[in-house]
């Protein structure tokens, strides 16, 4: 998408309101790893999604800002960074080549979750996703590329402090642009996902206190 930042703040924010109404509360087991993404995200709190919204609607929400700092970082990279961009473009060349990438072509709701659920003590699996993907790598290896002379490592670590700089300011302008949003992201949320935590808790709350379940706790 082109256009100015704000542009496509605002543009992927419609496209995550657009999405919410799809979203359904999961019935699965809990995460036990936190989410590093969304975690602690400033991009989170200044859209006002860091307390009390469940986490696949935060991920949703913050993998769509992150394609927003990731096009305009690439761009930056491409345009100003050419080790960089050479290095990147090289590595995404060889990925490229892999015979299976378990997490390519999925929607920005699901891109950076676990393919796999969480393993279950002395419940192992038959195969893997990351697995298969981590043999089929290992089976398209290539010969190691020219190591870098000291001058060229010095030079690539500081166009990826460059990048990284570039990432860190961009981040900000997104939080401050997210403060135009909060409002309509709220009510979003208030509308289309407390309804559905609210009656997934009522549910709990009948089946705790109905005859089956204080029968079926109690033993001789």
């Amino acid at each position: 998408m082109q256009g100015s930042i704000e542009a496509r703040v605002s543009h992927e924010v419609d496209r995550w309101l657009a999405w919410l109404p799809r979203w359904r509360p999961g019935t699965h087991r809990a995460r036990v790893r936190l989410c590093t993404r969304c975690f602690g995200s400033p991009i989170l709190a200044a859209a006002g999604l860091d307390v009390d919204v469940p986490h696949p609607v935060q991920h949703a929400f913050s993998m769509r800002m992150k394609g927003v700092i990731d096009l305009a970082v690439d761009d930056y990279t491409a345009r100003n960074l050419p080790m960089l961009h050479r290095e990147i473009r090289l590595a995404e060349e060889r990925k490229a080549r892999r015979p299976y990438r378990a997490g390519e072509g999925l929607e920005p709701e699901f891109l950076g979750l676990d393919v796999d659920p969480e393993p279950v003590p002395d419940q192992p699996f038959l195969f893997t996703l990351s697995g298969l993907e981590a043999d089929a790598a290992a089976e398209a290896a290539e010969p190691a590329p020219r190591p870098f002379t000291p001058q060229e490592k010095e030079a690539l670590r500081e166009e990826v402090r460059l990048a990284d700089e570039f990432a860190k300011q961009l981040g900000r302008r997104i939080c401050v642009e997210l403060a135009q949003h909060r409002y309509r992201i709220g009510n979003a949320v208030e509308r289309l996902v407390e309804p559905q935590i609210e009656d997934l808790l009522a549910d709990l709350d009948r089946e705790l206190d109905s005859p089956g379940w204080s029968s079926g706790g109690t033993t001789s």
